[in-house]
């Protein structure tokens, strides 16, 4: 063991120290936040979410990327629609679907950055 002293960690120290951060401003955020992390946590969700990342996909194209059903994938689209992760558009015969909120898409982006990618 080593009698130097533990070198502090720079992103607790700068969270536990700056006042002005708030991870939430209201039980609001905190039930918007869980209800979507608990409909992007199904595994055919967030390998939709995968699928989109930044753009708009219609939901044919999702459905070759993903590999099921376009009933199967359609029901897990409402459900990512209806909790407000996901807009959609429809343009003459094709549905288009990308991520409607900016802090989800950043949220998606992390996680597409961190769980998305092979390792190389």
């Amino acid at each position: 063991m080593s009698d130097a002293p533990a070198t502090p960690n720079p992103v607790l120290n700068e969270a536990r120290h700056d006042d002005d951060v708030e991870l939430f401003a209201d039980d609001a955020d905190i039930e918007r936040a869980s209800r979507s992390l608990k409909a992007m946590s199904h595994p055919l969700r967030l390998k939709i979410l995968c699928t989109l990342g930044a753009e708009e996909v219609s939901v044919q194209d999702i459905v070759e990327h993903v590999g099921t059903s376009q009933s199967n994938i359609s029901q897990h689209l409402a459900i990512l629609r209806d909790k407000g992760i996901l807009a959609s558009r429809k343009d003459a015969n094709r549905v288009y679907y990308r991520v409607g909120d900016a802090r989800t898409l950043q949220l998606i982006g992390m996680m597409r950055e961190v769980f998305c990618h092979h390792a190389r």
